[in-house]
């Protein structure tokens, strides 16, 4: 048996930050939308468990989030589910789309199907990381914590959003984005940009290239604009020299 499953992006249509919390993790309140760019995880029993990534580069080793998340299963049903892996990365890494996250998703599930575990996977989700709950379902959500906390939000029974999306090639630290809102704060639309600039100067002078219409999503460093149409979309980025994409919102898939 073998199973292929999208593992897509999403967006933080705003982002604040609430506080840092004694254990160093910070709250947030976030609404974010799942969109039709996506990674694509295939997944298949096997004798031992491989991961082949191919597309955009990510570190292929044992630190992977695919091996983390199926490591995370099998602790859960209590057994070894050796399984193939195949990933072809699309989203960029460290642009605060949630591939990464979107990616652990996907192995869980596939995993779980391909394995037939009968096992809650929103309980095994937080462990690996904030946004991996999100996206067991995506479409749109309130995130409220750590990002682990979800009320779903009914999607647009019309026409889907679209958005163009701009990437620098910068790979910012989750992390030491956070690190630098403890000093820095923010405000809105995304209480992290002045944190992400701070962490890399090199966003600010992105950021105001493109202009006020763009923001940040998530920890950065990608930026959004939202449009009316896809040609609106595509006229966005046409001159822009760096990655870029135009992308719409996807319902919820679970």
């Amino acid at each position: 048996m073998r199973i292929a499953l999208p593992a897509r992006a999403k967006l933080n249509l705003d982002l604040q930050v609430i506080k840092r919390r004694a254990d160093g993790f910070h709250e947030i309140r976030s609404h974010m939308q799942s969109v039709a760019l996506h990674d694509l995880l295939e997944a298949s029993p096997a004798e031992h468990t491989t991961l082949v990534i191919d597309g955009l580069p990510v570190p292929a080793n044992s630190d992977n989030i695919v091996l983390k998340a199926l490591a995370a299963l099998e602790a859960a049903a209590g057994r070894e589910l050796p399984t193939q892996f195949h990933l072809l990365k699309r989203i960029p890494p460290g642009a605060g789309l949630g591939g990464a996250s979107s990616d652990a998703a996907a192995a869980l599930r596939a995993a779980k199907t391909i394995h037939a575990v009968n096992m809650d996977l929103a309980k095994i989700a937080p462990e690996i990381g904030a946004d991996v709950t999100f996206f067991l379902a995506g479409g749109r959500a309130l995130a409220e914590g750590t990002g682990e906390h979800l009320t779903r939000q009914p999607t647009e029974p019309t026409e889907p959003a679209w958005f163009a999306i701009a990437w620098p090639g910068i790979e910012l630290s989750t992390a030491g984005v956070y690190g630098a809102w403890d000093e820095t704060k923010g405000r809105p639309p995304n209480a992290l940009r002045r944190a992400a600039e701070r962490a890399d100067s090199r966003i600010k002078e992105f950021g105001d290239m493109l202009g006020g219409e763009w923001q940040m999503t998530g920890s950065g460093s990608a930026f959004f604009k939202c449009c009316t149409t896809q040609a609106d979309g595509l006229e966005a980025v046409v001159s822009l020299d760096c990655w870029t994409t135009v992308t719409h919102s996807v319902g919820a898939w679970a």
